[in-house]
């Protein structure tokens, strides 16, 4: 497993992040994003995103638990399990169907939705750091490695 770590001083350099990582993104593609709450997991993901092409707002799926967004040749699904109580829960929204060969799938909190989801390519952890945040950036496939390369 590789990683780097990276400083994020505010709000538009998670966003930046977003945007870079989103550059190397190609399906099927898993990315965990972990952090406390308020650590910038969904700012960070409205950054991929709208990189990706996506015009509109990009919301927290906390209620919903999963926002799609459909693009040309392939999806993007943004997950959030914070208020996911047990994992059996993912099975009857049919969780495996999101995770396909032409999705790139977001999923904030993967800890909720332990045993039902696919192994990630890469983990995006972010956590407070003074008074910014920090990112680190660990590889977990031969997918997440081509992505880690290009934003070393």
């Amino acid at each position: 497993m590789t990683s780097i770590v990276k400083n994020l001083e505010n709000e538009q350099a998670t966003v930046a992040m977003g945007q870079f990582v989103a550059q190397g993104l190609i399906p099927p593609l898993t990315i965990f994003l972990t952090g406390d709450l308020g650590a910038g997991k969904t700012t960070l993901s409205r950054g991929i995103i709208q990189s990706l092409g996506h015009k509109g707002a990009v919301k927290s799926p906390t209620y919903t638990l999963v926002e799609p967004y459909e693009f040309d040749g392939f999806d993007v699904y943004h997950f959030d399990l914070y208020r996911v109580a047990d994992p059996e829960e993912l099975e009857f929204m049919g969780i495996r169907d999101y995770f396909n060969s032409t999705s790139i799938c977001l999923v904030e909190w993967p800890e909720h939705g332990q045993g039902m989801l696919p192994e990630a390519d890469i983990h995006l952890h972010l956590r407070y750091k003074d008074n910014q945040r920090e990112i680190e950036i660990n590889a977990l496939s031969a997918s997440g490695q081509a992505i880690l390369t290009k934003l070393k």
